[in-house]
């Protein structure tokens, strides 16, 4: 590794910006929300309960951002990859065989149990599961790069096929969460991208998962109702009740025109729009703060990414890189996926976007996933790395790094 300096300030100012701008458009929408509650469910929500909320989750995550960063060396977290991954499909398990058992400890929501009940507090283990697949894939892939073992079936595939195959069972399959499984789905293949997975076995993998996903959608009715809805909306078919979310979420986004209608003036916020605080605040953000303010964002998240793609590029150790790559898939799967959903590019899917949808689970754990990338950001090189092309590591069946440590 090479000398410590200087971390990326970039990832870090614009993590605390998008943390920002999250308290400020649940501040100003949040007694809205606890209005429409208090009104249909008889909840007794106070006017800041929500920005109260919202504020105790970002302080949270700041922590978890500043513990990544300054105080648990990487490297030690490396150490318990296999550990940490089996905590978090414990724990998954654990969720769906309590919801079977209907635990109070589960809390379910719409027919599905994603969430443990402590108390007053509520807990997502699929959250845990994202950073443990991203720590255990980037020390498992190191490792079989060196070994020489990336495409090898028994070495290589049927660990992957284990935990990934289980760690999307639980969470799709088992908890119904698909929004969770795309952004499982992306942490996979953008590490192995950059592994050395021969081509023809990374296209495999890819037909395989297309085939599984559109099949666990055409079986699900919940599903192809959101299908039917998103394409009903696309061919200017009938409203009805399954195309009520995303035209109001469009109608969110083109009612704030280009210089939005202002803070605390939303309509959409007041009922409307469903999960105006958690999924859909992408649309609240376009009708407060009009298209100005959308580009602003969507522009602060490609200067993250972009920088965080710069870490990996200046990053010797394999290890690193690739859990940087991780963090890189994780977050900018969320946010593409969810800003696709709310302009009707894809069917409506349950994701957050990252740092500024309310709860703290997902903010929790995204937020540390970052942190590290920052703490590796200090051990980046003055020149970008040169990686092998994906194609040929698959006719060579194993890594330069193995191949220089046999003859050295």
């Amino acid at each position: 590794m090479n000398r410590k300096h200087k971390s990326d300030l970039v990832i870090l100012f614009t993590t605390l910006g998008l943390m920002a701008l999250g308290l400020i458009v649940i501040y100003a929408i949040g007694p809205m929300r606890a209005n429409v509650l208090n009104n249909t469910y008889g909840t007794n929500y106070g006017a800041n309960d929500f920005f109260l909320g919202q504020l105790r989750s970002v302080v949270l995550a700041l922590i978890a951002f500043f513990v990544a960063f300054k105080v648990i060396p990487y490297k030690y977290i490396q150490k318990f990859a296999k550990p940490l991954i089996i905590f978090a499909l414990v724990l998954s398990g654990l969720l769906w065989v309590m919801s079977m058992a209907g635990s109070s400890l589960v809390k379910c929501e719409l027919g599905e149990c994603r969430w443990f009940q402590l108390g007053s507090v509520s807990f997502q283990p699929a959250e845990v599961l994202k950073l443990a697949l991203v720590v255990y894939l980037a020390d498992f892939l190191a490792r079989k790069r060196e070994e020489g073992k990336i495409g090898d079936f028994k070495e290589f595939w049927l660990p992957v096929i284990i935990v990934c195959g289980l760690s999307l069972g639980l969470v799709v399959v088992a908890q119904g969460d698909l929004g969770t499984g795309v952004a499982l789905i992306a942490i996979i293949f953008g590490m192995f991208l950059i592994a050395g997975v021969p081509s023809w076995q990374y296209l495999l993998m890819l037909a395989i998962v297309v085939t599984v996903a559109v099949g666990s959608v055409a079986m699900s009715s919940h599903r192809m109702e959101r299908v039917d809805a998103w394409v009903a909306t696309l061919t200017g078919g009938e409203s009805s009740d399954s195309t009520y979310h995303i035209e109001n979420a469009m109608l969110a986004i083109g009612t704030g025109g280009f210089a939005g209608v202002g803070i605390g003036n939303s309509v959409q916020a007041t009922g409307y729009l469903p999960e105006s605080i958690n999924d859909s605040v992408f649309a609240i953000m376009g009708e407060t703060f009009g298209f100005v303010g959308l580009f602003l964002v969507i522009g602060v998240f490609c200067i993250m990414l972009l920088r965080m793609l710069k870490v990996a590029n200046y990053t010797k150790d394999e290890t690193n890189r690739f859990l940087v790559i991780g963090v890189f898939s994780w977050t900018l799967a969320q946010v593409i996926v969810n800003i696709m959903a709310m302009t009707s590019l894809v069917p409506v899917t349950g994701i957050t976007l990252p740092l500024l949808s309310y709860g703290g689970t997902s903010m929790l754990f995204i937020a540390f996933g970052i942190g590290l990338v920052c703490q590796l950001s200090c051990y980046t090189s003055r020149e970008g790395i040169k990686h092998e092309n994906i194609s040929s590591r698959g006719r060579q069946r194993g890594s330069h790094y193995s191949s220089r440590r046999r003859h050295s």
